[in-house]
């Protein structure tokens, strides 16, 4: 049997579709049935048959197609919204309401949801929540059906369609308060957070009072990395409506980004009196803890979290990710029935899937942790669109373009500030240690992983859907020499937030190693670390990591083994084209010879050495990263070889890795 394209299927789609709509339900069911027999998981067949069998009143059919479409889409509102409908039309109220609850949960935009939710509250008695609903109902309906579609495209991932509806109608409505909200929005999910930030301010500018906009600016810029502003913003919210919950979080997030911990554990503490069960803002507090170093509190902080919600799994993975902390029986007991019960949310999976992962790696029970970290990756990974070939594709790229002619031509671009020290290379590699040794110098500052590299290419590779450009990095060979000097001061300029007085400052965002060709462009001065550590340690250590964003490669043995093999060809690259350039440095022989290698790295940044650099788990800072608990001890080397008590489940990863096994 001919297996059909993506072209065919979405034409039948579409046919099934229209035959619903003029109520031919059985053709429509046939178009459905064929593409669930080529596609057995495809989401919007499994709806669309689910809503066909409802309207047949053919309950037993109906609930079987929700089943399957929830199995493999636990995340899409529409299906938990038709599994309301089809509940309610049994009769089976309450459980209606839960499910109208997820969906809206999942996808705020869903009208019929709300309205259903208003007489279904109503009738239970919950006055105020059913006035809630009825308000929301409201405020979507009276919103232009282009921008409610968008709205909900939005929350469904279809993020191209959702653009093209907000463009559409913003060119007859050029200042409309949701439709500019909406554009932002798809502009942040994007990473295009340029755009997002300037139609934000523009957004409330224009409408003032428009809170959720003001909201989403906080947001944006936090995004950005510009805390002060974000704080600013934060705080006129909250003294709109200090009531208002949601703006007392806000302030208090932006409290702890620029450092004033204090004011950040006071306003968590003013929003948990408020409302003291609420897990997330619990585990933002634990956070918040565990940055300066209040370990022990932080621990309590996150099992308060997990006490008032007992499948969040934030809550877990937070406590697993302190590194240190040794999960009791009961808590692994906890985890395991939270995992396996039906209804959790598979963002919760996934935190709980990473936790019981360390947890019974500690307890050395290696097959059943790595089961866990198996379906957790493998969960994560579902939700994510990596491609290993698309970045495959552009470090080949970036070695046919990025000769020694290329840099040689333009040797004198960029701007010639000394202060910058980029760690880069892939996480989990030791860039923390790094950062932490160097951050104990008098004449260094340390900061964390600074978004500015990224978001810079971000606008680059932005300009080419605008303006028909080459895409980035292809773009650097056509830009005009003037920009790299611009570039360059202005991350000078937007950084300065980030340091305390040093000379030079660490900019530790390890996937800068994507971008070397940019920062030499554009700081040609800068001194830029490669750390490195064993291709197959540091490659596990990254798939047992569950991180906060990003880092999609790491979700899968085959693509973070593609992935390590591709950056240790790219930075081989690099240390040709530009000798000497570049200082790899070797996490295993950071630990066997601290201080030679500490006085090596200073030799290369052109520094004095200081005994404190040795002593480096002394220094007082706030550390932001996986390895903050770590790097406040002295060195050791019981994490060195843990990927060998999981040896026998890592061939993929042995394949995907193939000479890169022995480059490090």
């Amino acid at each position: 049997m001919q297996i059909p394209d993506h072209e065919s299927i979405n034409e039948t789609l579409q046919t099934a579709k229209k035959l619903l709509q003029q109520n031919n339900l059985e053709e429509a069911k046939d178009c459905l049935t064929q593409i669930l027999e080529s596609q057995p998981a495809h989401r919007e067949a499994l709806y669309y048959s689910a809503v066909a069998e409802r309207q047949q009143k053919n309950v037993s059919a109906a609930n079987e197609a929700i089943a399957r479409l929830l199995k493999h889409h636990n995340d899409y509102g529409r299906g938990h919204q038709e599994q309301g409908h089809l509940l309610l039309s049994q009769d089976l109220a309450a459980e209606a309401l839960t499910a109208y609850k997820r969906a809206v949960e999942l996808n705020p935009a869903l009208v019929s949801s709300w309205g259903a939710m208003v007489k279904l509250l109503d009738a239970s008695g919950d006055r105020d929540a059913a006035i809630q609903a009825m308000q929301q109902a409201k405020a979507l309906a009276s919103l232009p059906q282009e921008l409610l579609t968008a709205s909900s495209l939005i929350h469904e991932d279809r993020l191209f369609l959702a653009e093209q509806l907000c463009r559409q109608y913003l060119r007859q409505d050029k200042k409309h308060p949701e439709g500019m909200r909406l554009l932002a929005e798809i502009g942040s999910k994007l990473q295009i957070l340029d755009d997002a930030e300037f139609l934000l301010e523009s957004c409330v500018e224009f409408h003032p009072s428009f809170h959720r906009a003001r909201l989403e600016y906080v947001q944006v810029l936090h995004k950005r990395q510009k805390f002060q502003q974000a704080l600013s913003q934060a705080q006129i919210l909250y003294e709109l409506a200090p009531e208002n919950l949601a703006f007392e979080i806000a302030l208090a997030n932006e409290f702890q980004a620029v450092g004033e911990f204090d004011k950040a554990l006071q306003s968590y503490d003013s929003a948990l009196k408020k409302q003291p069960d609420l897990p997330s803002v619990l585990t933002a507090k634990g956070h918040a803890l565990k940055t300066v170093g209040r370990t022990d509190e932080a621990i309590k902080t996150y099992q308060r979290a997990y006490e008032s919600q007992s499948d969040y799994g934030d809550a877990f993975w937070s406590l697993a990710n302190l590194k240190t902390y040794k999960f009791s029986e009961a808590e692994i007991d906890q985890m395991r029935a939270e995992e396996s019960k039906a209804g959790v949310s598979i963002t919760d999976r996934v935190h709980i899937c990473f936790a019981l992962g360390k947890a019974l790696e500690d307890r050395s029970e290696f097959a059943e942790s790595f089961k866990f970290y198996q379906l957790g990756n493998q969960l994560k990974q579902s939700q994510t669109r990596y491609d290993p070939a698309r970045f495959e594709a552009d470090f080949e790229q970036q070695k046919l373009l990025f000769t020694k002619e290329f840099f040689a031509a333009r040797q004198d671009y960029g701007c010639t500030d000394k202060a910058p020290i980029f760690v880069v290379g892939l996480p989990r590699a030791g860039s923390t240690l790094i950062e932490q040794i160097l951050a104990s110098h008098s004449q260094i500052d340390g900061t964390m992983e600074l978004a500015n590299v990224i978001g810079l290419a971000h606008r680059l590779n932005g300009k080419k859907r605008r303006q028909e450009e080459t895409p980035y990095p292809g773009i650097l060979e056509s830009l005009k020499p003037e920009l790299f000097a611009e570039f360059g001061q202005s991350f000078i300029k937007d950084t300065e937030f980030h340091r305390q007085g040093g000379i030079h400052f660490v900019d530790k965002m390890p996937n800068n190693f994507r971008h070397i060709a940019l920062i030499h462009l554009m700081l040609p001065n800068a001194k830029i670390i490669d750390a490195r550590r064993h291709p197959m340690a540091c490659c596990f250590s990254g798939f047992k990591q569950l991180f906060a964003e990003g880092q999609e490669f790491s979700y899968g043995l085959d693509s973070i083994g593609r992935y390590y093999r591709g950056y240790v060809d790219l930075m081989d690259h690099y240390q040709s084209v530009l000798p000497g350039r570049i200082l790899k440095v070797q996490h295993e022989d950071v630990i066997a010879d601290l201080e030679g290698q500490v006085r090596r790295m200073l030799d290369y940044l052109e520094l004095p050495f200081e005994a404190d650099c040795v002593e480096f788990h002394k220094t007082e800072r706030a550390v932001r990263t996986p390895s903050s608990e770590q790097v406040r001890q002295p060195i050791y080397t019981t994490g060195m070889d843990q990927w060998r008590n999981f040896e026998e489940h890592l061939q993929p990863l042995v394949n995907a890795l193939g000479d890169a096994r022995n480059n490090y």
